[in-house]
């Protein structure tokens, strides 16, 4: 994905081992036992790779996907969990982050009070909702709603702005929706027509929760329900929201109010602090210009309801047992299939590391990531970007002209490794014992207000937008940078003591995942610096969009589950990004000792076999049928079998190294393969 990519795993103690030694070391990273051998390697090499693995770990009761990097997920939340324990035990500094951190966390565990004070502790906001009774009322209430976190009728957020990445601006984007995207109020698919039903019965059942009447509660979740529709049916899909030049439009406050008249922009935008700004970017002009209509024909006690929803919508995780476990209803099992809740202590900790999230991170670095272990991983990634380099040169499709400016951009990529050089400052934040619930929404806002702070100012380039401890790493188009926090870097990714095969089969992909971003259908749109702008030539970009067709229609081709199939535009970005990352990774493993003998064999491997075995162990996986049609619908990934075989099938070395012939599932002519980066 464009700013968030998400990869998985935990933390980098050191980095990658050199096959400078005379003699490699053995390592379980390619273990036959997490394998079927009973499958040709040439018929799917998923089950080939890991179907050893996907027999023995089922899938959690917790859980709506278990891989193996789900595994040290785990294990990563175990060691978050001692780091917190040993805070809480601990003498802290007060109003230190080692306090607040402990104090979120305990207030979060304190069951014995969160069940005491029930839905009271919400008092004063529920409050502001009955006491509302006209439309500027509700432009108040949407604001103050922002400013917490909660997202009313629209999004509201402070990003560069991709024409001139220089610069922070106001962004307003499409939202409101308590169900994940328009599809689920519009399609007459049977599963989202399910889903609907299950989602009005959600919504009464929080409301009679909330002290509501059953009958009254019922009437009001349909009422509810028909207002987001109304907001669904302006907004565009998932697909249409990947093209970022038609999501570009920037506009001033003055063309703002004349594009959505019915609601009080100036208002709203000194309200939450912006009024001072003259300009913003609209994401969607026909959802605001909508949202306007909405907002003037829908009475003021539907808008109520609707409030009152967002509301307890976005505090029900945090209350008592009886709104948690509804909650998880819905979310979790209707949507996801996941048939038990996590413990306390798993829920608890992540969002306390969700929004004290670079405090947390300080701790976590300090004893989990050391600082030499930057410069190593740099190195890894200069030869990745290398390889790219070579790769891109050599491209046949791409006019020389092209090829310079993709090798300019490629030369200009940041990266950030681990933890940012400058942590976040959490001195204003107010961490109390009185309520879990208060917390959370001092802290959204605590993070609202940080974000507000920087809007009309220059982009401050030192910043991360993930916390260090997160297993994830991404590509940031408008600063043209690759991250990668320190909660990514360990098995299956990297094994201190695997051969280079092993390592570049697995974060050297990543790294070549992340840079090749650069280069997909979204990420080619924007220059060295982050602006969008045309660097191609009209006849290569023509090529390129002609290239990336035919993976487009590859995956089409796969069913995800009976007659569902994957939606191959809507994760092209991504499909991109893995075909190009093994390329690239292999070709810079082609550089390392081990690489210039391919023939040698370990554990009855050759190098070549094992750069393809510790690929396919990263998606090595098991999935609940509801999640794969979430995710199907709702990610930009792919679900990890076909992150497998889906590039795998383009790679004329993996043919080679498999010895895949005509006849085999995984053969492909080679002029049906995708050739891009």
């Amino acid at each position: 994905m464009r700013k968030i990519e998400l990869l998985m795993i935990a933390m980098l103690t050191v980095f990658i081992q050199s096959c400078n030694n005379k003699e490699m070391k053995k390592t379980d990273a390619i273990d036959t036992a997490n394998m079927d051998l009973t499958v040709k390697p040439g018929d799917d090499f998923y089950e080939y790779a890991n179907g050893g693995w996907i027999k023995t770990h089922p899938v959690p009761a917790d859980k709506s996907r278990y891989g193996a990097f789900d595994q040290l997920m785990d294990e990563n939340e175990k060691q978050l969990k001692e780091l917190v324990d040993d805070l809480l035990d601990s003498k802290k500094e007060k109003d230190g982050i080692e306090e607040k951190i402990a104090t979120f966390y305990r207030t979060g565990m304190d069951s014995a009070v969160i069940e005491k004070l029930g839905i009271s502790v919400l008092n004063d906001e529920l409050k502001k909702i009955e006491d509302i009774t006209t439309k500027e009322d509700i432009e108040k209430t949407i604001a103050y709603f922002h400013q917490l976190g909660i997202t009313s009728g629209f999004q509201l957020y402070g990003a560069a702005d991709d024409r001139n990445s220089s610069m922070t601006v106001t962004q307003l984007h499409q939202g409101g929706l308590g169900l994940p995207d328009r599809d689920y109020y519009l399609s007459e698919n049977d599963r989202f027509v399910k889903i609907r039903d299950k989602y009005i019965e959600h919504i009464a059942n929080i409301f009679v929760l909330a002290g509501e009447k059953v009958d009254k509660a019922r009437a009001e979740a349909k009422t509810v329900f028909s207002l987001e529709k109304k907001l669904a049916e302006v907004s565009k899909d998932r697909l249409a929201l990947r093209d970022p030049i038609k999501n570009y439009n920037k506009i001033t406050v003055t063309e703002l109010s004349k594009l959505a008249p019915e609601f009080n922009w100036k208002g709203y935008l000194g309200t939450v602090g912006l009024s001072l700004v003259k300009e913003l970017i609209v994401g969607q002009p026909d959802f605001i210009s909508g949202f306007g209509n909405i907002l003037a024909k829908e009475s003021v006690d539907t808008w109520k309801m609707y409030l009152k929803w967002n509301l307890l919508n976005k505090t029900a995780s945090y209350l008592n047992s009886d709104f948690v476990n509804q909650n998880f209803e819905f979310y979790g099992k209707v949507l996801s299939g996941t048939l038990e809740m996590k413990p306390r202590w798993k829920r608890v900790l992540n969002t306390t590391s969700g929004y004290l999230g670079e405090a947390v991170g300080q701790i976590y670095v300090k004893k989990y990531f050391p600082p030499e272990a930057k410069e190593r991983m740099l190195k890894l990634v200069e030869n990745l970007r290398l390889a790219l380099g070579d790769r891109i040169r050599n491209l046949s499709w791409m006019s020389e002209g092209t090829k310079e400016n993709a090798l300019e951009k490629l030369d200009a990529i940041t990266v950030k490794i681990g933890y940012p050089d400058k942590w976040k400052d959490y001195r204003s934040l107010e961490v109390v014992s009185d309520a879990y619930v208060l917390n959370v929404l001092r802290a959204a806002k605590f993070h609202f207000e940080d974000m507000i702070s920087k809007i009309d100012k220059p982009v401050d380039k030192a910043e991360w937008h993930m916390p260090p401890q997160i297993v994830n790493a991404y590509y940031n188009p408008t600063q043209n940078e690759i991250v990668f926090p320190a909660g990514i870097l360990q098995p299956p990714f990297f094994y201190f003591d695997a051969d280079d095969a092993v390592n570049y089969g697995a974060i050297g992909v990543v790294i070549g995942h992340e840079m090749t971003h650069g280069f997909d259908d979204q990420g080619r749109l924007y220059d060295k610096d982050g602006n969008l702008n045309t660097w191609w030539t009209e006849e290569d970009s023509k090529l390129f969009k002609e290239r990336t067709q035919v993976l487009v229609e590859q995956f089409n081709q796969f069913i995800v589950l009976d007659t569902i199939h994957a939606n191959g535009e809507y994760t092209l970005g991504e499909n991109i990004a893995d075909l190009g990352g093994v390329n690239v990774s292999y070709t810079a493993f082609l550089k390392t000792k081990q690489g210039k003998d391919l023939s040698k064999k370990i554990d009855g491997f050759t190098a070549a076999q094992r750069f393809f075995l510790s690929y396919a162990h990263l998606w090595g996986q098991n999935i609940r049928d509801k999640e794969i049609l979430r995710r199907t619908q709702e990610d930009v990934h792919s679900l990890g079998h076909f992150r497998v075989i889906g590039p795998l099938r383009n790679v004329e070395t993996f043919y080679e190294a498999f010895d895949i012939k005509p006849g085999d599932k995984m053969y492909l002519p080679k002029d049906e393969r995708a050739i891009i980066w």
